[in-house]
This record gives structure tokens, sequence and C-alpha cells, in this order.
């Protein structure tokens, strides 16, 4: 009997092996050290990354900027009367839940001119095994600011994908419960 549960316990940390490995999430900072600011080139930050569904966003930006949520109209107009979520706290954290395009924008209409937004596609996750149409997120007609998503404080020396670190401590605290359940 004693043979049968370590069988069980080296297949469990086998899987979670095997899913810490597969996984593709990543967290991003939006722009990188100088955040989400008008000095920023979110053009030329966003150039060659792969936002996939499980990916989160990070904003940090100063008190006297915000982060907001809308749909295409509005991101192409810089409308901020007719915006989906809005957020001042300074560091914010979007996740990426559903594939589609999303659009974020300063809520300064000013520093939106100016280049201060954001349009990311979010593809399917390939490590996802379920099917899920492609959506966009709904141009909604509320002008409030509901806060639906999780902010965070994240240290500004932090790198701005650190997947990797996840993926190797996952492995470590695998290959300890394979030994483990050895000896």
């Amino acid at each position: 009997m004693n043979m049968r549960k370590q069988l069980v316990f080296v297949v469990l940390s086998l899987i979670a092996f095997g899913y810490a490995i597969t996984s593709d999430a990543n967290t991003y900072i939006v722009g990188d050290n100088s955040g989400w600011d008008i000095s920023t080139n979110l053009d030329t930050w966003e150039q060659g990354k792969k936002f996939v569904v499980g990916d989160v966003l990070v904003f940090q930006y100063a008190s006297t900027d915000s982060v907001c949520e809308v749909g295409q109209e509005s991101f192409r107009t810089c409308n901020t009367t007719n915006v989906i979520n809005c957020f001042s706290d300074g560091n914010t954290s979007i996740p990426l839940t559903s594939p589609g395009e999303r659009y974020f924008f300063c809520g300064n209409r000013l520093y939106c001119y100016s280049g201060m937004k954001l349009d990311v596609i979010v593809e399917r996750n390939q490590s996802d095994t379920t099917e899920a149409p492609l959506s966009s997120v709904p141009e909604t007609e509320s002008g409030g600011s509901k806060n639906n998503n999780p902010s965070t404080i994240v240290p500004s020396g932090v790198k701005s994908i650190y997947s990797e670190s996840n993926l190797v401590l996952m492995g470590l605290l695998g290959f300890w419960g394979v030994l483990i359940s050895i000896v």
C-alpha cells in the first residue's frame, strides 16, 4: 500500500511539473522602466510582444495620471466619457482573461491625443485546451469607474516578464516532491 501512495504522489508531481512547463502566461510592466507615461513610446514597447490569455498588464503611473479601458471607437477618438473601467491608483494590474482586442488610454484627453494609449491583441493561450471564440471588449454606455480588476503594487525594479522564474520554482518543487516520494 505504501508503494501505491508513492506512485500516486510521483504522478501528481509530474503533472504539476508538466503544467508549470507549458504555462505561457507572463506579466508585462507597460512601458518597462518608463512606465505608463506621456514620454513613453508605447508603440515601440509593444513591438515583438505576444499577449495571450492569462497574461497580466501592469500599469505604473504618477498620481496625476490614470489608465482607462475603453472600446474601439472611444480609443480611436480619445473619448474619455465612454469608458469601461478607469483606474487612478498609480499601480494597476489588468488580467487578460479572454482573446480579442483590448484598448487602454490615459484619462487625460490631451495625453491620449499625444499617444498615451495602448491597443493590445490578446491571443488564445496555446496551453489552454478550451475553445472560445475571439471577441472584443464591448463598448459600454456607462461613464462610471468600476474597479473589477485587482490592483497590486509591483516594485519598479521587477523584470517586465517573469514567468521563467515561476517555471524554475515549480520545477524545483516538483523535483523535490519526487525525491521525497522515492526516499
